[in-house]
């Protein structure tokens, strides 16, 4: 059985549309450039309000990396 060892970074993501689209963000735009992302948890969850409205979303994540052999 192999033995893993995971990295942990925190990204934000944001959006006008959703707390979860705001997570999509994030991901979509970090697996531009890291490799072997494995998990997510959210940590945190924002948002701007302006005249009673919801106008833009943000959610922290904690992002689980595995390190390459």
């Amino acid at each position: 059985m192999s033995e893993h060892v995971y990295k942990m970074i925190e990204l934000t993501g944001s959006s006008t549309q959703s707390s979860d689209d705001a997570v999509r963000v994030a991901l979509t735009k970090a697996s531009k450039t890291l490799r072997n992302m494995h998990w997510f948890e959210v940590i945190e969850t924002r948002g701007h309000i302006e005249e009673g409205k919801v106008l833009h979303w943000q959610v922290t994540l904690k992002v689980g990396l595995r390190l390459e052999e």
